[in-house]
């Protein structure tokens, strides 16, 4: 066929092509809405966040501190997640090797025999390779050579593929940093806990202990005929009673050391700690800093902008589908029946070199479907990345607000303690001189015992406020 013919069918195709990829739909792309408020609810101009801080500086317990370490090292969901960020940086690695032409080497062996009375038959058997020998009538095919090929990225599509990996990559390490800063805040938050619990159970046993001496005095007040038996039994059942929160606080403790050493990656054992004052444990100095500082230090907030950003490259890829392709292969080597002529060149020499135009025409439901797919993909990670935001925000706001109110609460409830005490001690001297009877005595020592749990419960709670505020304002991945 003539030259200017083939030109002729080509060009209408092509031109077919074009035609198709103009129809391709727009990219439409909504902006995040970013904006956050001045300050989280009270006038702060200081620009300094704990977040910041290192949580090796933040948390100075060494014990811990130790914890954590070991935490940092033996967790199962940590370690799965550095899986998953193994399995991102591959998946970027294989995007960026397909932009690259992929070579191959090989060599093949093979065996023919053709009819004799083909054209192909009769061409072979009236050749000679050398003088008196004709070519045998089964043939051999050895051929070793090179393989090329090469998808031109003309529309991007393979270098935004490569880009959207890289940001999922980038995105699954700050995945990590979040669960890294949920992982220290657990721990510490336990941690306290387990404080606490130990700090009740001594008071639990201290109250046991002026229990049974109140019991005493109204054994020897009764055989003196100053009280009855049901002063005698109401005493009894006190100290059952205190005693029986004694064990369920051990209880109590035993759970939340196995809860630690479950964050640890570790069975049960003893959780090594400080043994001193809980009350005079001084929380954190929380510094919060500006709100739009939570977009630079909060973890899940960048991999969420970060995912975004990958959703919004993936709509460019699947656009690109809507054009036409451009793949070019290649192969050169050596090709022979018998393996002693490989060598006889340029006889033996084997090339081709091909080019391929293709793109949709007819059938383009599939592309429209992926793309209105990765469309939505990106209206959800939009919203996602939003939602991020304003929970972030809601999280620190709420917990600024808790440790507020925890420190005036606190405060109370240390006078109501030492309200209480002055009264324990007045009730037990008059009680032991008959100027007050027994339930007087019976309900002091009960609310000693309870404003004193609840004392300790507040101090717990205002640590891990602490804690919380530091994780929420995006601490402890650093």
């Amino acid at each position: 066929m003539p030259k200017f013919k083939i030109y002729q069918l080509f060009l209408p195709f092509a031109l077919g092509l074009l035609v198709t990829a103009c129809k391709a739909p727009a990219i439409v792309l909504k902006d995040a809405r970013t904006a956050v408020p001045d300050n989280y609810g009270s006038p702060n101009t200081d620009t300094t966040s704990i977040a910041r801080t290192p949580w090796r500086t933040f948390f100075t317990d060494p014990n811990l501190v130790e914890l954590i370490e070991t935490a940092l090292q033996n967790n199962q969901e940590l370690n799965i997640t550095l899986q998953e960020i193994e399995i991102a940086q591959n998946e970027a690695l294989m995007r960026k090797g397909a932009i690259l032409p992929s070579v191959e080497a090989g060599a093949g062996i093979g065996l023919e025999k053709v009819g004799r009375y083909t054209s192909q038959g009769a061409g072979d058997a009236s050749t000679e390779i050398t003088p008196g020998k004709e070519v045998p009538e089964v043939l051999m095919d050895f051929t070793p050579a090179v393989y090329a090929h090469w998808e031109v990225d003309i529309w991007k599509k393979l270098r935004n593929a490569r880009k959207a990996a890289v940001t999922r990559y980038l995105a699954s390490v700050e995945g990590k940093n979040f669960v890294v800063t949920n992982l220290i805040a657990e721990i510490a938050n336990s941690y306290y806990e387990l404080l606490a619990l130990d700090a009740q159970l001594d008071i639990v046993r201290q109250n046991i202990d002026l229990q049974k001496s109140a019991l005493e005095v109204v054994k020897i007040q009764k055989q003196a005929a100053q009280a009855t038996e049901l002063g005698v039994q109401k005493f009894e059942a006190e100290v059952l009673a205190s005693r029986s929160l004694e064990f369920e606080i051990q209880q109590q403790i035993r759970e939340t050391e196995n809860r630690i050493n479950f964050l640890l990656g570790r069975y049960p054992q003893e959780i090594k700690r400080s043994h001193t004052d809980f009350l005079s444990l001084a929380p954190a100095q929380v510094q919060s800093g500006l709100p739009s500082q939570l977009l630079i230090n909060r973890p899940d907030i960048r991999q969420a902008e970060l995912e975004l950003s990958a959703a919004r490259l993936d709509i460019r890829v699947a656009r690109a589908e809507f054009f036409p392709s451009l793949d070019l292969s290649a192969t050169a080597g050596l090709q022979a029946f018998k393996p002693s002529y490989l060598v006889k060149l340029p006889e033996s020499l084997l090339f081709t070199m091909a080019g391929d135009l293709a793109g949709p025409i007819i059938n383009r439901n599939a592309i429209q479907a992926e793309f209105n797919n990765a469309n939505a993909r990106q209206v959800q990670a939009l919203y996602n990345y939003e939602r991020t935001i304003l929970n972030a925000y809601l999280e620190v706001n709420t917990g600024l607000s808790n440790i507020s109110n925890l420190e005036k609460s606190f405060d109370l409830k240390t006078r109501q303690v030492e309200a209480l005490n002055k009264a324990i001690s007045a009730s037990n001297d008059l009680f032991r001189s008959a100027r007050a009877d027994y339930l007087e005595v019976l309900m002091t020592q009960r609310d000693v015992l309870e404003a004193k749990l609840d004392l300790l419960v507040t101090k717990r709670d205002l640590m891990t406020a602490g804690v919380q505020v530091y994780r929420e304002l995006g601490g402890g991945w650093r």
